[in-house]
């Protein structure tokens, strides 16, 4: 079963359930996916977006719940923090196991000798590397954290 059809099945299990924030997010989910097909037809991709750029909307998704938490949460409205991490925690289940910061050091260090980087002017070389390889899973800030400190070292 694609992503895609993991997605509306869940929607559908949702709709039965009457969970309205599974629901809710679901929909956005594909709304944002859509949008994102959309666009590939326009670019003459007519199979859509493929499963890293969905994942990558998944992620983007994310990143988005978890900030508006944090900002909901110093601005005191916990009811609404609570809302947006029970969504994150919903989005985040379509994205594969996070790479842990072990992994995170050993891929950079990896794209890093593999490119042959010599310093902080191949960083965009090393991330769109990383990117390649390791959408869905990886958290790039932390690893262009890592690809820097590398490249400092080097320089």
């Amino acid at each position: 079963m694609s992503l895609r059809d993991r997605i509306l099945s869940d929607l559908k299990d949702a709709m039965r359930t009457k969970d309205s924030t599974r629901v809710s997010t679901l929909r956005l989910i594909q709304a944002a996916i859509k949008d994102r097909d959309i666009a590939a037809r326009a670019e003459d991709r007519c199979e859509g977006c493929d499963l890293p750029e969905i994942q990558a909307i998944l992620q983007k998704l994310l990143k988005q719940r978890e900030e508006s938490a944090e900002t909901y949460e110093n601005a005191g409205r916990l009811d609404l923090a609570e809302r947006e991490r029970a969504e994150a925690e919903i989005v985040s289940s379509y994205l594969p196991e996070p790479m842990k910061p072990a992994e995170i050091a050993e891929a950079a260090q990896t794209v890093v000798s593999e490119l042959d980087a010599g310093g902080l002017k191949d960083m965009g070389r090393c991330m769109a590397a990383l990117k390649e390889r390791y959408t869905g899973r990886m958290d790039f800030a932390k690893a262009g954290k890592e690809v820097k400190t590398l490249l400092q070292g080097q320089a």
